[in-house]
């Protein structure tokens, strides 16, 4: 440690100590300010390792600016989904000691970004394996308590509950922070800015976000309202003591009840599958109809449909066995979603045999 306390002032620094800390609030409340300086404060202070993983400068240039078609929505989830098995890499690599791998299948700008940040705040190091795709962690990483502070909107409740889902997984620490602002001033500081959203996704974000409630959500217990407008507050005892207390009550795994996630299982593909079925049978029709008329060779005809019943194929097996594959183990229920996720992966088949024309 890399500072001197006492008995109560050594809470939450077993070496094995890990949490996660999510911090969420509308654009524009502050928030990416507020993780750095309480980052620099629990390192000076407490000795701990700290890592901010700021949303907004992982994930903005995974699109082409050129790109005529914004994301889905989807494929936004599908993303944010995806930094979230980046930050499991490496919480696995800190619990066993060992190096980070790169997964096998990834998102390379993004993937870079996430590991350079990790280099920038010292908990991986600038040096890599000759010839490896694997990465070295630093002693900072692995040699005490350590706190990763997820910094974005997180405005449903879904998607922080994503973040706890991964601390139950590894019985790691888990906590939450709201700041609060006030709308007209995250409007104010957005029109400030180089790259400033449109004032309307605030809105829309100010009208739907779901602020964490301890009262209602038992997994939300640990979680802490900040104004924005306080002095100093990431240095506030109280929000010293929620990290503590998360550090040092980590989320107990919970052992699946086998018999009942299959029952429910069953239960919600029989009231959905038949109703996948039928729109996916429709969107497989129009798409073959749309590459006629785009004059697709006949050899090709009749490959992109062999492909496209294919996917349909493996996509409704897909939700009979609980969505483990394409709409990564969500269990959902909603037809808008499962049409999402099967565009996105219908259009990278499609792209590929109208391509073949040119």
């Amino acid at each position: 440690m890399k500072t001197s306390r006492g008995a109560a002032g050594a809470r939450g620094e077993g070496p094995r100590r890990r949490g996660l800390c999510v911090l969420c609030g509308l654009p524009a409340a502050g928030k990416s300010t507020f993780a750095r300086a309480l980052s620099h404060r629990l390192r000076r202070e407490r000795g701990w390792a700290v890592g901010v993983v700021a949303y907004d400068d992982v994930m903005p240039d995974v699109f082409p600016e050129e790109a005529s078609a914004r994301p889905l929505p989807s494929q936004w989830k599908l993303l944010r989904q995806e930094l979230l098995k980046y930050l499991e890499y490496f919480l696995v690599a800190v619990m066993n000691g060992c190096q980070m791998s790169a997964p096998p299948n990834r998102t390379e700008a993004m993937w870079e970004d996430f590991i350079t940040s990790l280099k920038h705040q010292g908990l991986l190091s600038s040096a890599a394996p000759e010839g490896q795709s694997c990465y070295l962690l630093t002693e900072t990483a692995v040699s005490g308590p350590l706190i990763l502070i997820l910094d974005d909107n997180f405005y449903y409740q879904s998607m922080r509950h994503e973040v706890y889902q991964l601390a139950r997984k590894y019985s790691l620490g888990f906590c939450q922070l709201f700041l609060d602002c006030s709308l007209e001033t995250c409007l104010q500081r957005n029109g400030q800015r180089p790259r400033a959203l449109p004032p309307e996704t605030i809105h829309m974000m100010g009208r739907k976000i779901e602020e964490p409630d301890p009262e209602k959500n038992a997994w939300e217990r640990n979680s802490l309202t900040i104004r924005s407008s306080a002095c100093a507050s990431e240095t506030s005892p109280e929000l010293t003591d929620l990290l503590l207390t998360a550090l040092e009550n980590p989320v107990k795994r919970v052992e699946d009840d086998v018999e009942q996630k299959e029952t429910d299982r069953i239960i919600c593909s029989t009231n959905i599958l038949h109703q996948a079925d039928q729109m996916l049978r429709r969107i497989v029709s129009q798409t073959m109809k749309e590459a006629k008329d785009e004059q697709v060779l006949p050899c090709n005809l009749k490959l992109l449909a062999e492909d496209l019943n294919k996917l349909k194929a493996e996509f409704l097996e897909d939700l009979r066995q609980g969505n483990k594959k394409y709409l990564c183990s969500q269990q959902t229920t909603d037809t808008a979603d499962i049409l999402s996720f099967f565009h996105y992966e219908k259009e990278s088949i499609v792209r590929k045999y109208f391509s073949k024309q040119h």
